[in-house]
């Protein structure tokens, strides 16, 4: 994006953004499309929550190749500090520089050692900085404590940071920032204002069918119709892990490669291991789709 807040004319409508993402392999709602269009269009960041595994870190990666921009990745976790998500020092080359120079004064020997040669950048100054296309993923927001929430929201208020022994960074060519989140802790309302927002759920039989044919295209029609209708069983049980569609896709695969032509009891209680990944959810789908 640029400095004045305008897009990074990604897309051109609503319509473009469809076809376009649907050219990487990303095929989009017209809710998604209509949101990812708007957030490029105002310069926006954009806010994508739901459950795991129902493609909000896809849609990054397909922003990134449509766009063909950087991709710059910020994985939140318990515990990830300023240091890991904004820069730090390389204390061991500083220390290697202060030792080879001890004759010097340590005026000159300072000004040295807090220059650009001993700076590591991290995702979040990575991307203010950067001069081409990119985008910037800030992946499970909500693993991070709110004290990294605070520090971003510094960030993208002006798209700058603040380095003292270097003085002020400011992008001169904003990145197009998606945030995600699992909700698995409420994110802040300061956030959320300054984000546009798109909820992200499991795709309905429809679209999830397309999305196979579109991944797995040798597989049989009445094959995959009979694999999203297992896919959304199971989902709609209560299970520890509901399977996500990158593991509809793996299955569809495991099923092409066995050669399957039809979803029999046993094939499905044979392959059931590639789309539940607990004991407890195997057992209770074995059940409940009386696989037994």
């Amino acid at each position: 994006m640029s400095d004045t807040g305008e897009g990074t004319g990604f897309f051109t409508s609503v319509t473009d953004a469809a076809e376009r993402l649907a050219a990487t392999g990303y095929l989009a709602s017209t809710a998604v499309a209509t949101t990812v269009y708007l957030a490029d269009r105002l310069g926006k960041p954009l806010l994508v929550e739901g459950p795991a595994g129902v493609g909000k870190t896809e849609l990054a990666k397909a922003l990134a190749a449509l766009g063909r921009a950087r991709l710059v990745r910020l994985q939140c976790y318990e515990g990830i500090d300023e240091a890991r998500a904004l820069y730090e020092w390389n204390h061991a080359k500083q220390l290697l520089r202060i030792t080879a120079g001890r004759d010097e004064g340590w005026d000159a020997a300072r000004t040295d050692v807090f220059g650009e040669e001993f700076l590591l950048p991290r995702p979040l100054l990575t991307a203010i900085r950067g001069e081409e296309p990119t985008v910037l993923l800030v992946d499970e927001m909500d693993k991070a404590d709110v004290e990294v929430e605070a520090l971003l929201l510094e960030v993208l208020s002006d798209f700058q940071i603040t380095v003292p022994e270097l003085g002020t960074i400011t992008a001169s060519r904003r990145p197009f920032v998606l945030l995600t989140s699992n909700a698995t802790r409420e994110l802040s309302e300061a956030l959320r204002r300054r984000c546009l927002f798109l909820h992200l759920d499991y795709p309905d039989a429809e679209l999830e069918r397309r999305i196979v044919r579109s991944r797995v295209p040798g597989l049989d029609e009445a094959l995959t119709d009979s694999l999203v209708r297992i896919v959304g069983a199971l989902r709609a049980m209560e299970l520890r892990k509901a399977p996500s569609v990158a593991e509809t896709i793996d299955w569809a695969r495991t099923l092409l490669a066995l050669g399957a032509d039809t979803l029999d009891d046993a094939l499905v209680r044979d392959t059931l291991g590639v789309i539940l990944k607990h004991q407890e959810d195997v057992h209770k789908a074995t059940r409940k789709l009386s696989l037994a």
